[in-house]
């Protein structure tokens, strides 16, 4: 018989690691993944690695198509308070601000890359749902 889908995660190992934490610990922690999860900062920090070195503001800004000044600002700062990226400020007129990728972030990103790619080779099975769901509830 096959090994169930479900049992391929430990989770008494993964609840075991989570009650090992203190409160003030589980509360970053959460935090952390909550930011990860936000609209913007995968791909902030997606075009950061493939960049391959420091990009300005501005470059960044137009590689996250979409993204506001504002919202970017925010992740940024985060990102950096996470210790996930650098910002590295020269003193010119005006002044100039790069933002880099950090080896924590990397070490992130490729534990995310696969949950991208499967994302990709199944996405005809997400269209799928979407559409049987839309339909049975019509929309």
């Amino acid at each position: 018989m096959a090994k169930s889908k479900k049992n391929r995660i430990d989770w008494a190992e993964a609840n075991a690691a989570c009650e090992a934490l203190t409160e003030q610990q589980d509360s970053l922690t959460r935090d952390i993944v909550t930011r990860l999860a936000e609209k913007w900062t995968l791909w902030a920090l997606a075009e950061l690695a493939e960049a391959e070195g420091p990009l300005r503001f501005s470059r960044l800004m137009e590689r996250v198509e979409g993204v506001s000044q504002k919202s970017l600002t925010k992740v940024l700062r985060q990102l950096e308070r996470d210790g996930l990226v650098t910002r590295t400020v020269f003193a010119e007129v005006p002044p100039r601000v790069e933002y880099a990728i950090t080896d924590l972030a990397l070490e992130m990103l490729e534990l995310v890359h696969p949950l991208w790619r499967w994302t990709t080779i199944n996405i005809a099975k997400f269209e799928a749902a979407h559409a049987g769901y839309d339909r049975g509830h019509g929309r």
